[in-house]
């Protein structure tokens, strides 16, 4: 069976969707409909802007987002999925991909995600990190141990890759009660804010009312959701993960898991970089052959 995946925020780079915009006339002509479903030309930025521009959330998040379901769409003799996911903002490209959303609704459900996820992070000082090669009850306890601070984990990414989320202050006292236990890898990562955690209630707020304004279709195959990691057709409980992820953990090698069990032995990867397929091999060594990129 069939597994597309979509990345998320991260995997962005500057260049990125520019050889299909020049090469695919099919994309050239979305990419023109986001451009001015966007109000800005995002393509620039994404084609030869600076990475300041490109980190901003509410361009890094729509511009993933466009070159991930663009490459999808336009794809030459591409048979339709058995299952779909999408690591956090990839949810709304693997949407795309099972027809649960249409990709001018989609992207104005991701631009108004990124919008309200950039003013969450302005209201507080918040951050993230990433511990490797640790294990994952241990940084649990030590989070649930904070009670002072804000600190939860965020993103099981891979066996031995769990990223906490949280306030300044509660990730670096995570972090320094980690270390106090053996955690050797800690890496402080360089983003916007505390997403995945609950200081992204009000993001969460907004996106709610405009998921509620939003039209869902039926899916062609189930998603495997971040909130969850279980498979899902019904649009009720499709449109309340979405709601929920925000402020709840990235389950990716829960739901690669539940994928496999289930009957998954191929994983496509649509969209900038590789970071997915190396995730899914570490998670499913036993499907690696499996595994690759449009």
């Amino acid at each position: 069976m069939k597994a597309y995946v979509f990345p998320g925020q991260g995997a962005q780079f500057i260049g990125m969707g520019k050889e299909l915009y020049e090469n695919r006339p099919a994309a050239r002509e979305l990419f023109e409909r986001a451009n001015t479903i966007l109000g800005f030309r995002i393509t620039d930025i994404m084609f030869a802007g600076t990475e300041e521009e490109l980190k901003m959330t509410k361009v890094t998040q729509p511009a993933v987002f466009l070159h991930s379901v663009i490459e999808f769409l336009t794809a030459d003799g591409l048979p339709s999925p058995d299952m779909v996911a999408g690591h956090s903002l990839g949810e709304f490209s693997a949407l795309v991909a099972n027809r649960t959303l249409d990709f001018e609704d989609a992207l104005k459900l991701v631009s108004q995600r990124a919008l309200a996820m950039q003013k969450a992070c302005e209201l507080r000082p918040s951050t993230m990190a990433a511990i490797l090669k640790f294990d994952d009850q241990k940084i649990e306890e030590v989070c649930a141990s904070i009670t002072e601070e804000v600190v939860v984990t965020a993103n099981y990414n891979s066996p031995g890759q769990l990223v906490i989320s949280g306030s300044v202050e509660g990730v670096d006292l995570a972090i320094q009660k980690l270390r106090e236990i053996g955690a050797r890898r800690v890496l402080p990562l360089n983003v916007g804010g505390a997403f995945h955690s609950p200081l992204m209630q009000s993001a969460q707020e907004e996106l709610a009312a405009a998921i509620e304004q939003t039209n869902f279709h039926e899916p062609i195959c189930p998603i495997y959701q971040n909130i969850s990691a279980q498979g899902t057709t019904d649009v009720a409980t499709i449109q309340q993960n979405l709601k929920d992820q925000l402020t709840h953990p990235v389950r990716w090698t829960q739901s690669v898991q539940q994928m496999v069990s289930e009957g998954a032995t191929e994983f496509v990867e649509f969209g900038p970089g590789e970071v997915l397929c190396g995730l899914v091999r570490r998670i499913a060594p036993e499907e690696a052959d499996g595994v690759r990129h449009i």
